[in-house]
């Protein structure tokens, strides 16, 4: 016989406002196997959770509900509460009377009606509830961390130095992500290499770190704590482990007019090459696309002058499976390119710059050596325009969002420029200015108080040449919509900060969600901003949202201490509401019939084949399994299944339909 207990929360005024609380105890005590009801002004405190604990010991209560906020809020809080009073937490469940009520009701007697039905729907479900035990799945204690940013780097060394064995995978031959090309970081405009570099090293050299540059993401496969990542190790044309980087190769290479991307374009690289004198490792890749040997034939001058006998034309990639028990993905953002805007002298003007290029220019180790020059000329700029948003907060454009970094860094950039040119005048053109960090409003004042620079409220229309400069067209909107026409000798564009542009692709091989805008989806914004629906897979840094390094580092951090968490235990205790294909006695076994809909549909890849055979080892036919290592109970499965073989452990048929049944009384 069920004795149920009904715990009504007001929620402070949350629900109490709206619903009348002691009547919803109240017309819970007459519930069919209600032994106990009342209600609570804040049930999740400590004297609520006691409450609870002592009704469950002094009733000898089968099952509990707790009438509150969210099951995503406060569901694991009630569960351990009903474990601590020794019930089985699967026998809790919430009866969401805010979300689902409350908020969405301003007649008080109709939100208390229906708060009355959803107890009732909440009450019939419990009494069908089981006892669920948890499921414990074997851990590999090793991490793979997704790029080698700051963000990268810094979960990396959190979890090494937790004791954890981590590959830290890079795409690029070096680590330093985006934070390896700028020069000053703002508020405190310290050299960005004096800070990166030294953990760039740390990282490399790190007895429980292993490098993986010039490597890319293959496949995974498995589930928490036992992830199977197949990773392909990319040609490089030069054997590393005899690699000295001494510099021969690249210093004698005769392709030396190569766009360099590390310097944004506005530098020149040879065929084989390191990104930078800061790289880490210090070891050089080829680029066949415009290497001789591979293009012609000809040349070979790297290998014949390489002294430890490095360079290998005949490389091929290879591709390495490795076991992991968790997968940190920190593979950062990209910014919007300048051929976005044709307003803008046609998306290709060279002496229209983004942020990224001008970080390049004032870098002491940039193609400029720090010096700020048009680089269609070389002549130092007399006057720079600043255009901010330019991507960022246009929804035409299909980015609605705030890129957060950019304001900042276009003071940043101000102030660079006029420390470099003296006598120079700076515009910034901004429709707001956005400084949400400690110390941040502070640097832009500083931007706005400095002599020679002129913030001025507009956004820049139309940029085209005229007379060897660029003519900047825009309207001051705090003096009456004035039309302005700047003359500047560069234009320096605060683009957007979007997506990498194969995020998608990432997200689908590992199984997690990404927003309308690529960025990848937390589990939840507040509760749990660095997992992901996915179980033992972290997001760190700018893949998911812009960020500045401060938070970066911070979410890196948080990310690492999740893995160390997970991977603290000897084995994984999982949340066993997972589904499940319904066993037949022999002959049948199961009704499942083997069309493997259910398969097709899984978003996690957690339905597997399994043959069935009679008792003397005859094949009878193939059914489905699910894997309760992977299988996140979404349910899914069971909507698809033809002939309904499927249940998914705590929303059985019979609780679900017991729960309808009751709101029909």
């Amino acid at each position: 016989m069920s004795r149920i207990g009904v715990f009504i929360c007001h929620c402070g005024e949350n629900i109490g406002k709206t619903v009348d609380c002691p009547a919803v105890a109240a017309a819970a005590r007459r519930m069919p196997g209600v032994a106990y009801a009342a209600d609570y002004r804040y049930t999740c405190s400590e004297p609520g959770q006691a409450q609870i604990r002592t009704a469950i010991k002094q009733y000898g209560l089968t099952g509990i509900i707790v009438g509150a906020c969210s099951p995503r809020m406060h569901e694991r809080t009630f569960r351990k509460v009903a474990t601590a009073a020794g019930l089985n937490p699967y026998l809790c469940e919430i009866a969401n009377l805010r979300e689902q009520c409350s908020w969405v009701h301003t007649d008080r007697s109709a939100a208390t009606a229906k708060a009355i039905a959803i107890v009732r729907s909440a009450v019939a479900r419990v009494q069908c509830n089981t006892p669920l035990l948890p499921i414990h799945v074997p851990l590999t204690r090793r991490a793979l961390v997704i790029g080698g940013g700051i963000a990268g780097i810094q979960a990396a060394l959190d979890i090494a130095d937790g004791g954890v064995e981590v590959i830290l995978l890079e795409r690029a031959s070096s680590l330093g992500g985006h934070m390896a090309q700028l020069s000053e970081t703002f508020p405190t405009l310290d050299c960005s290499q004096c800070i990166l570099t030294p953990r760039m090293v740390e990282a490399a050299s790190h007895p429980k770190i292993r490098l993986e540059t010039y490597s890319e993401l293959e496949r995974v496969d498995g589930y928490v704590g036992n992830f199977q990542v197949t990773i392909r190790r990319k040609a490089r044309y030069v054997d590393w482990s005899k690699c000295t980087g001494c510099g021969t190769c690249w210093q004698k290479c005769p392709q030396k007019k190569i766009a360099a991307e590390f310097e944004e374009g506005l530098g020149r690289r040879t065929a084989i090459s390191i990104p930078s004198p800061q790289a880490v490792p210090n070891k050089p890749v080829i680029d066949r696309a415009n290497c001789l040997k591979f293009k012609t034939g000809k040349c070979g001058i790297c290998q014949k002058l390489c002294p430890t006998q490095a360079v290998n034309f005949e490389q091929k990639d290879e591709l390495f499976t490795e076991a992991v028990g968790t997968i940190v993905v920190a593979t950062g953002f990209q910014t919007l390119g300048k051929e976005y805007f044709e307003l803008y002298a046609g998306g290709d003007h060279p002496d229209v710059i983004t942020g990224l290029q001008f970080e390049r220019l004032a870098s002491a180790s940039g193609p400029t050596g720090g010096g700020i020059r048009r680089p269609s000329d070389g002549q130092e700029p007399r006057t720079v325009v600043f255009v901010q948003c330019a991507g960022s907060r246009e929804p035409a454009t299909g980015r609605a969002y705030c890129s957060k970094i950019c304001c900042m860094y276009t003071a940043k950039h101000a102030m660079l420029y006029r420390h470099k040119v003296h006598g120079g005048r700076a515009f910034v053109l901004c429709m707001d200015v956005r400084t949400p960090g400690k110390g941040y409003d502070e640097f832009y004042r500083r931007a706005v108080e400095q002599d020679g620079v002129n913030y001025i409220r507009s956004r820049a229309a139309r940029i085209y040449p005229e007379n060897g400069q660029l003519v900047v067209e825009a309207a001051d909107t705090l003096n009456g919509g004035e039309r302005l026409e700047l003359r500047a000798d560069l234009v320096v564009l605060a683009s957007a900060a979007i997506p990498q542009s194969d995020v998608r692709t990432l997200a689908q091989k590992l199984g997690i969600g990404y927003d309308a805008d690529g960025w990848l989806s937390e589990a939840h914004p507040k509760l749990r901003p660095v997992e992901t629906n996915t179980a033992g897979i972290f997001l760190a840094g700018a893949v998911q949202g812009p960020k500045d390094i401060p938070d970066t580092v911070g979410q890196a951090s948080a990310a690492a201490a999740k893995v160390l968490g997970l991977l603290s235990n000897q084995d994984l205790q999982r949340d066993p509401i997972v589904a499940r294909v319904r066993r037949m006695p022999p002959p049948e076994y199961s009704t499942c019939l083997g069309c493997f809909a259910c398969a097709a549909a899984c978003p996690y890849q957690a339905i597997e084949k399994e043959e069935i055979k009679d008792r003397h080892g005859e094949w009878i036919k193939t059914i489905a399994r699910v894997n309760a290592g992977l299988c996140q109970g979404c349910g899914t499965c069971v909507s698809v299944c033809r002939s309904k073989s499927i249940d998914l452990d705590g929303f059985t048929d019979d609780q679900m339909c017991s729960a309808l049944e009751a709101l029909e009384v």
